[in-house]
């Protein structure tokens, strides 16, 4: 499957003073750079590119915000910069991470215009080159959010090991926000566990509550069904 994205690059605005009837007109010349994407699988979230600029060259990362490892291969085109000549070959992207793909050298006082071609798989290849990456925080697949009720127990552990996971998650102490309590009460009316009763955490994955998750392999396990 392919498609192509084309984001603005850089934008050249030509102005000409050309007398019309006493009027001038501005002449506009927008310069896009597109992308070509090739998938070869069904992914759930496409690689992103990034680039960071550093004295006269730019860097091209890959971010994986995945739950499994992938290889990319960049093809860059373009003008106003150099790059090595070598064989381009892809780049193990673990899951939630950034990756360096390649850089390129601008010309002095000018400006990359390119283009690049992505090709990703996860078919693991021998020949792809491992280089080091940094982990990036990842939405799970259902939202998480954790509220911490004021004796409970096992939730300093539970958001200790959400802190060091891959996961973006968003937690709330009832003993600083009480006003969520009253708000989470009425899911409880019909229950015959009161919520001023609960001293595990209380834990909404995608919007749906729970309560007997007490750790983090128990969320995990929540998480994947």
């Amino acid at each position: 499957m392919k498609f192509i994205l084309s984001v603005y690059n850089e934008i050249y605005i030509l102005e000409k003073n050309i007398k019309q009837s006493s009027m001038f007109k501005k002449l506009l010349f927008v310069l896009l750079f597109s992308a070509s994407y090739t998938l070869l699988f069904s992914q759930e979230r496409p690689i992103e590119i990034i680039e960071e600029a550093k004295a006269n060259r730019l860097f091209l990362y890959a971010l994986n915000k995945n739950e499994k490892d992938l290889d990319v291969l960049i093809t860059v085109e373009g003008t106003n910069f150099r790059q090595s000549k070598s064989v381009p070959r892809p780049v193990r992207v673990p899951a939630a991470s950034k990756v360096l793909l390649t850089n390129l050298i601008v010309e002095r006082n000018k400006r990359a215009n390119y283009t690049y071609k992505l090709e990703v798989s996860d078919s693991l290849s021998r020949r792809a080159l491992r280089r080091e990456f940094e982990s990036i925080k990842i939405e799970p697949k259902k939202k998480v959010i954790v509220y911490i009720p004021e004796n409970c127990a096992s939730c300093d552990t539970l958001v200790s090991n959400l802190d060091k996971s891959n996961y973006l998650y968003t937690s709330y102490r009832f003993s600083e926000k009480p006003e969520l309590k009253g708000q989470l009460a009425p899911a409880f009316a019909n229950s015959t566990v009161k919520i001023d009763s609960i001293s595990t955490p209380i834990i909404s994955l995608g919007g749906v509550l729970h309560v007997k998750i007490e750790d983090y392999d128990q969320l995990l396990e929540e998480l994947n069904k």
